[in-house]
């Protein structure tokens, strides 16, 4: 028995922590079944040494009686800013064994206090125009140190976007840094260790700014400064000696500015670099800055500073170009094969002056041509002008792009495929897990997915990465959560994340569609304001829930509860003593199908389509769902007056929306596959018709011959159609090949999910420029289903963070096999199927320190047998029954091999 893969706060050994009790994770790998924890030990220390030696320890929990292995609070001295903390743990088990101390980890704090803070703010002191795009700022310092050094951490944020280096190399591969917040209420720091990076004697810091989220152009309405019009800098190092002295390199009035190569760096428009204003020096020690400008001292003050709780932005991935294309117009364009977000690398030579131009595009046209119209106004072009000395590499800092074509022009020389490359950007979140089938086109549709999940979390959950919006849009995110918890750790982003719908959020308690929030009434469509639509604000409630859910954490919804609350109220202020919300403005279930072109060229709501769902039905729908959340939410926080009243509330919600839009019948005065979806899912059904309402949505998908719905109906239509007892015609919506549905956009040779069913029509042509993304992951949230249902592997909605679950899967004779691997918080789980004419095998792997409950095809115990013996004869199988067609058993930690006999 070992304890690996400790963690504190969801990450390895992660530095600025901002919790003061900072929560502590492990797992248990044993190759014994049905192993569990009984007890644990925790001991915490300063140094290694220290904790090694068991002195001086500033936490020992002596050994705890309890089955947790997950977030447990460290409960030792008070902790300080910057304080690194050394940690080991042991645990015991049911079979009275005791493991070794685990191998130790550590974090570090970061500071808790404004006067920790003894840099300053500066801003560059040369003009700009702020109007348009300016030259990057280019900051530095040397100075000299004359101690042997024991420690250094820089603490740094930033105006804008940051680069730092130090004695002329980068500190950390993390992009995008400060990352995009709430700037005004939340303005992320990060910490770094630059202990190697610093030497005895002379030393340089280098910094180089881009406009970024903060002044660069944002939003579709062409805003440019939204958050200010200067970049500035913040930033300290402090060192510590071994002698026990200490140091600090702040910035102040003694560094100097200037501009650079980067002319200008926008995050829709592009970089510009001028390589012969560069120089490879500057951050170095004993560059000549003597004609460089200095900077001048801001006080815009340290009090909406938080620590960096998210994850960092990474290249994580590089791929070749796959072909070299000529396109009918004679324009040079290379093909990458994939849809990516990030941006192109090349290696070239040119002579002194000589530019090479780059643009971007996820398409080409019905003629083979390279298409940007649907990227409206985002120019998405990077250009570098050649120093003309030899093969010289570049690749932009502070812009990324959605593409998968490159259009290269204005350059004289020949490129080969060898001498581009493309280079993946995201947020860089651990895969967590695997789905494959013996179907190739769904196993295209879980690739998709997970690159449109990779293209679209870059610091925020943006609805799409290429043309002039890339925003937080809060339902995009609330639906495709799940699925994304599935595939990566999500943990992390999210928390950073649920932090600015508390800044955003208005004193009504009205949520707005997108987080950071930058629209300004409504963005110009003449809507809204831009605040309180339902499946969108419900965000608020529903992600929190699905981090609890997931990952057992109570936290976050400690943290966001007067968020969540505060929606919850605005939405009872709004529905008054009718329970029904149809006041404001709600997108519905957006962009669901269209059964009439033109009606959709020319409808100003794209929510209002040929399957058209009244939209006080959705959002009353929505309404009965999150306040039935927040009971349950109230309950876990022990705020039982909040938990009755909701409780109170929902069977009022529930009559009110049975009165308005269910038939006596079971018919929904929206007859469409998402009002009944909704209806079913959230179980506003009357128990007798519920029957009835089931085979009303089984006759309309039937009747269609294909899905027709929405953002909101999409992502629960195969669960509801399976949770109904009609799992097959969830299965014929996924092999369908036709437009609408997911594989059609496979067959169209997609490497992402599209924003639109048709984003490329049947006959070859693009839908409406105005709206149509390639990569937009929404339409993604039919992974859930395919890792819950199709390969069986299901959250217990009882137990979070699958300290106990499900195996629970719902074979098809299209399908052989269907697998799924996921990596909880307490190690990996599989539920692996396959089967032929005779028999149905089941693999499975439980953790230790958790338990599944197994449901197996079959309806005859005695044709059940697990790794060739009859499963009655299995001390570690508890038989539970039989129920519904399938053999129910309950399973502790280990690997299971199931075979049943048809």
């Amino acid at each position: 028995m070992k304890v690996t893969n400790l963690k504190t706060e969801y990450k390895s050994n992660p530095v600025g922590l901002k919790a003061c009790s900072p929560r502590l994770s492990w797992e248990i790998v044993d190759e014994k079944r049905n192993v569990s924890q009984n007890a644990y030990q925790v001991k915490c220390a300063t140094s290694k040494l220290d904790l090694q030696n068991e002195s001086k320890l500033i936490w020992n929990s002596g050994r705890i009686d309890s089955d947790q292995s997950i977030h447990v609070e460290y409960g030792g001295r008070e902790l300080q800013s910057g304080q690194r903390v050394y940690w080991t743990v042991k645990v015991w088990n049911n079979y009275k064994e005791e493991s070794e101390w685990s191998a130790s980890a550590f974090w570090e704090m970061g500071l808790f206090n404004d006067d920790d803070w003894k840099a300053q703010w500066i801003e560059p002191a040369y003009k700009e125009d702020p109007s348009d795009s300016t030259p990057s700022p280019y900051l530095r310092k040397e100075f000299h140190l004359k101690k042997n050094i024991k420690k250094a951490a820089a603490y740094l944020t930033c105006h804008g976007l940051y680069e730092l280096s130090l004695n002329g190399e980068k500190v950390s591969e993390d992009l995008f840094t400060p990352g995009w917040t709430s700037y005004e209420q939340r303005l992320q720091y990060q910490t770094y260790d630059v202990t190697e990076q610093l030497i005895s004697g002379k030393n340089a810091i280098g910094f180089v700014l881009g406009d970024g989220w903060y002044r660069g152009y944002l939003v579709w309405q062409g805003n440019k400064n939204l958050y200010g019009e200067k970049l500035a800098l913040l930033c300290q190092i402090r060192i510590d000696y071994e002698d026990g002295s200490h140091e600090m390199i702040v910035t102040d009035d003694s560094w100097k500015s200037n501009t650079g190569a980067i002319l200008k760096s926008d995050i829709y428009h592009g970089e510009t670099y001028d390589a012969r204003l560069g120089s490879e020096a500057w951050n170095k020690p004993d560059f000549d800055d003597q004609n460089w400008f200095g900077v001048t001292i801001k006080e815009y003050g340290v009090a909406n500073l938080v620590s960096s709780e998210g994850v960092p932005v990474r290249i994580t991935e590089t791929i070749k170009p796959i072909e070299k294309i000529i396109t009918p117009k004679g324009e040079l364009v290379f093909d990458l094969g994939q849809n990516i977000v990030g941006w192109v690398r090349f290696r070239l030579k040119g002579n002194a002056g000589d530019q090479i131009t780059l643009h971007h595009a996820e398409v080409l046209d019905p003629e083979g041509n390279f298409y940007t119209d649907n990227l409206r106004a985002a120019k998405a072009e990077d250009t570098y002008i050649f120093r003309g000395d030899g093969v010289e590499e570049f690749e932009p800092r502070f812009t990324f792009h959605g593409f998968r074509f490159v259009r290269v022009s204005d350059y004289s020389g020949d490129i080969s495929l060898d001498d581009i490359e493309g280079r993946v950007v995201h947020s860089d979140m651990p895969l967590a897990g695997e789905f494959e089938c013996s179907d190739p086109l769904v196993n295209r549709l879980q690739k998709n997915i997970d690159w449109g999940l990779r293209g679209n979390f870059l610091d925020v959950p943006t609805d799409c990465p290429q043309r002039d919006e890339r925003l937080g849009w809060t339902g995009d995110a609330q639906i495709f959560a799940p699925t994304a918890c599935f595939n990566r750790d999500a943990a992390s982003f999210y928390t950073k994340w649920m932090k600015d719908y508390i800044a955003d959020q208005r004193e009504d308690g009205s949520v707005p569609w997108v987080v950071p929030n930058v629209i300004e009434d409504g963005g110009g469509t003449g809507w809204s304001d831009g605040f309180g639509a339902t499946g969108w604000a419900d965000a608020a409630v529903i992600i929190p829930w699905t981090v609890y859910q997931v990952y057992g954490d109570q936290r976050i919804l400690e943290e966001q509860y007067e968020s969540m609350k505060g929606w919850e109220e605005y939405m009872i202020k709004e529905s008054g003593d009718r329970y029904l919300y149809d006041t404001v403005f709600h997108f519905g279930d957006w962009l669901s199908f269209a059964e009439y072109y033109s009606y959709y060229y020319n409808a100003p709501d794209y929510g209002y389509a040929g399957a058209n769902t009244d939209k006080d039905l959705v959002a009353t729908a929505y309404f009965y769902y999150t306040t039935g959340l927040m009971q349950q939410i109230a309950t876990i926080l022990g705020k039982a007056a909040d938990a009755d009243r909701y409780a109170a509330l929902r069977p009022k919600i529930k009559v009110a929306f049975q009165t308005e839009f269910i038939t006596q019948t079971g018919r929904l005065t929206s007859n469409t596959q998402a009002a009944y979806v909704l209806a079913l899912s959230f179980g506003l059904i009357p128990d007798n018709l519920v029957a009835k309402a089931a085979k009303r949505l089984v006759d309309d998908v039937n009747h269609f011959g294909h899905l027709t719905t929405g953002f909101l109906g999409t992502p629960m239509l195969c669960q509801a159609l399976t949770d109904s007892g009609y799992p097959e015609i969830a299965y014929k919506l996924l092999f369908n090949k036709r437009y609408p549905s997911w594989l059609y956009a496979v067959t169209k040779g997609a490497t992402t999910i599209w924003e639109r069913w048709d984003g490329i029509k049947p006959d070859g042509s693009f839908q409406d420029v105005g709206m149509n993304s390639f990569n937009h992951y929404a339409y993604g949230a039919v992974g859930e289903w395919l890792y819950s249902s199709v390969a069986g592997l299901k959250l217990d909605t009882s137990v979070p963070a699958y300290k106990q679950f499900k195996i629970k899967p719902y074979p098809t004779e299209e399908l052989t096999f269907a697998k799924a691997k996921y990596h909880s918080m307490y190690g990996e789980i599989l539920s692996h199927w396959e089967q032929d004419d005779d028999t149905f095998k089941l693999n499975v792997k439980v953790p230790a320190n958790t338990k599944a409950l197994i449901e197996i095809p079959g309806s005859d115990f005695s044709k059940l047998k697990e790794g060739g013996i009859p499963v009655d004869q299995i001390q570690e199988v508890e038989i539970m029954g039989f129920e519904d067609g399938k053999l129910l058993l309950e399973i502790g930690s280990g690997d299971y091999k199931f075979e049943c006999s048809k």
